[in-house]
């Protein structure tokens, strides 16, 4: 039995620095992501995502905590707490079968449980995304229940500014690592890959998930619309009555020049 763990523990990993310090034979690098072997006799690799998560398989506790400790200088805000998955793989299987955080498999090739890290690693990752975008319907949501009891958004123009702030980099974020929800090329050319991944992104609800959260930041987006809508009313009405108290004080003058004449 075969044990894969994928944290999510930073926003981003430098994975270009970590190549050049990180000494395993290197399966499957780019800008985007590096694959490991970490050991030829037995089935140990390491996946790096630049999106902040690692993913080990055949790795132990103490030496997964091992990892993290030396991949976290090349970290961007590294998390306190990790958002993890498990997942397990029986090999040797009769066919193909897929359990909640189990799989069955026919064969263990690298191809195919680089497929499986990189799911499980998704799976992850949609959580972190998905808490993300949780944390920002509520304050939503707490703004437009001032707003219902109040009649009025007791939030000031450089809070709201910090808010659309942290939802387009939330937004942003999750646009620039929609690669990681695509199939890897080899699962274009290798119908059994294609099968498993099939069945993987199934597994773990990917594609539905990943619509959750969409629409999540659609709503905090209407929301952030029309409290920028108000903002910018309440802002009109402020200039109005200056100009008009100008306006007044103004006249008032005129009035007192002219019974002092």
């Amino acid at each position: 039995m075969l044990k894969v763990m994928s944290l999510q523990i930073a926003d981003s990993i430098d994975i270009k620095q970590f190549k050049t310090v990180f000494k395993a034979e290197l399966l499957h690098g780019d800008s985007d992501e590096l694959f490991y072997r970490v050991k030829t006799q037995e089935k140990k690799f390491a996946y790096i995502f630049k999106y902040g998560i690692v993913s080990f398989l055949g790795y132990n506790e103490v030496e997964i905590m091992g990892f993290i400790q030396a991949i976290s200088p090349y970290c961007k805000n590294l998390f306190e707490q990790h958002i993890s998955d498990e997942f397990d793989i029986e090999v040797n299987a009769g066919r193909n079968k897929f359990g909640w955080n189990k799989i069955e498999i026919e064969g263990a090739s690298t191809d195919s449980l680089r497929l499986i890290m990189l799911n499980v690693s998704q799976s992850v990752a949609l959580d972190h995304f998905n808490h993300q975008t949780n944390l920002l319907l509520e304050e939503t949501t707490f703004h437009t229940q001032q707003l219902e009891r109040k009649g009025r958004l007791d939030l000031s123009g450089a809070n709201l500014k910090k808010y659309i702030g942290r939802t387009l980099n939330l937004k942003n974020r999750i646009e620039a690592n929609l690669y990681i929800f695509d199939s890897p090329e080899e699962t274009w050319e290798d119908e059994e890959l294609s099968r498993l991944d099939l069945g993987l992104k199934k597994t773990f609800d990917l594609q539905a998930r990943f619509k959750t959260i969409r629409e999540g930041l659609d709503i905090v987006k209407e929301n952030l619309d029309l409290f920028k809508d108000l903002l910018q009313y309440r802002k009109s009405m402020v200039l109005e009555w200056i100009i008009i108290i100008l306006i007044l004080v103004e006249v008032i003058n005129l009035f007192i020049e002219k019974l002092m004449g």
